[in-house]
């Protein structure tokens, strides 16, 4: 059965185990997510269920997500992302989908934006080594390098790592464990890093490629 859910990092933190082992987690604030529309294969063609996230203001809401939040009965959410899913008819419109849908053991996928960077260069965007800081190398320590050839191919190849915009895009990270789920507090703990900085959202949902 697979499962998904919206959430926000709230940090990291570490997990003691009854055997005395520490397990470094995230600490994620896990829905509660309502039920904004379920598409099914007969109606759209496949089977998908939208989930909304976040409080959000009336006002901000623009007429088409409005309408939609109104018409399945919920109030205005921040954040509204679909998820394919093979059993999306059993959900109802309007409901919520909780931490608790997830159990301790559970194989995950985690995607977020990465924090952004803003302009970076080669040394940081794509962990390239720095020139020598010998006598004679000159105040180029940092910088590309040799582009191409001479005379052929005269020109730069494209996919060419070069200096660049870096960070703020969307990163999945696979197969992360869930250690702990506390229904109380809607919060799972996944072992290990998640993409993205404090307070950004994330969507967690069963591992594609669980590993053996």
């Amino acid at each position: 059965m697979n499962k998904a859910i919206i959430g926000r990092k709230l940090g990291m933190s570490q997990y003691f185990t009854p055997e005395g082992l520490m397990i470094p987690v995230t600490v994620i604030e896990a829905g509660p997510c309502p039920v904004v529309q379920v598409k099914t294969v007969e109606n759209d063609g496949y089977s998908a269920v939208q989930l909304g996230f976040g409080e959000i203001k009336e006002q901000n809401v623009n007429k088409p997500r409005a309408g939609a939040f109104k018409k399945a009965g919920v109030k205005p959410a921040r954040i509204l992302r679909e998820f394919k899913l093979d059993d999306a008819e059993k959900y109802e419109v309007g409901s919520s989908v909780t931490a608790g849908a997830f159990a301790a053991g559970d194989a995950v996928d985690v995607s977020g934006v990465s924090r952004g960077r803003g302009f970076t260069g080669v040394v940081q965007r794509w962990n390239h080594h720095m020139i020598f800081k010998t006598h004679g190398a000159g105040p180029v320590h940092r910088h590309l390098g040799a582009m191409s050839a001479n005379t052929g191919p005269s020109r730069v190849f494209p996919g060419k790592k070069m200096p660049g915009h870096y960070g703020a895009e969307k990163v999945t990270v696979q197969n992360l464990k869930v250690v702990k789920v506390d229904t109380e507090r809607n919060v799972l703990l996944v072992k290990g890093a998640v993409p993205g900085p404090k307070g950004g959202f994330v969507t967690v949902r069963s591992a594609v490629k669980t590993q053996k």
